[in-house]
């Protein structure tokens, strides 16, 4: 049993934790052994997601504490609750569908997807679990948009080496890539 000063850090430290956070999943690792969980918390340490399994009561006081309204998640706060916080929105994710699979053999079905907060967004329900993988990273998107605008220049630099460099040439050779 805990002492009310314990429970108060707890409280504080996971409030410090979920104000710094755009990325909460909220998922359910009971009944895994303990050389299962070791193994989990091992690969959210290499994929830098913190992992903490909490008291559901304290967990709430601490989301209500936050300063963010994070209240579409109490519904799912039912039995073993473990937190996961990241700093890339489809890491915890990808990290859970990638630690059942390579525990297929143990015919894992946990942890299980509650509910996850990626900034301002709710996924509920076990159901999210393959949406939240396709969330793009910040990286993936700044990767996207330089794509996107290279992409014209790109164009037009191919047009003028292969017109000849001629005006009549590359005009020629960008209205057949319009044409395509």
């Amino acid at each position: 049993m805990k002492t009310r000063e314990e429970k108060y850090q707890i409280i504080e430290s996971l409030t410090e934790q979920l104000k710094a956070s755009d990325v909460i999943y909220l998922t359910d690792t009971s009944d895994l052994n303990v050389e299962t969980i070791n193994s989990l918390r091992r690969l959210c340490f290499r994929r830098n997601v913190t992992m903490q399994v909490v008291k559901n009561t304290l967990l709430k006081k601490a989301m209500e504490k936050s300063e963010k309204d994070l209240s579409p998640l109490y519904d799912v706060m039912v039995g073993a609750t473990s937190v996961m916080l990241s700093d890339t929105g489809n890491v915890p994710a990808r990290l859970i569908k990638e630690f059942l699979k390579s525990n297929k053999n143990k015919k894992l079905e946990k942890p299980k997807l509650k509910g996850a907060y990626i900034g301002e967004a709710f996924f509920i329900g076990e159901d999210q679990l393959d949406t939240l993988t396709q969330i793009k990273s910040r990286e993936e998107l700044i990767g996207d948009l330089i794509g996107l605008l290279q992409s014209p220049a790109t164009n037009v630099i191919s047009a003028l080496q292969s017109g000849g460099n001629t005006i009549a040439g590359v005009v020629k050779t960008l209205s057949e890539k319009e044409g395509n």
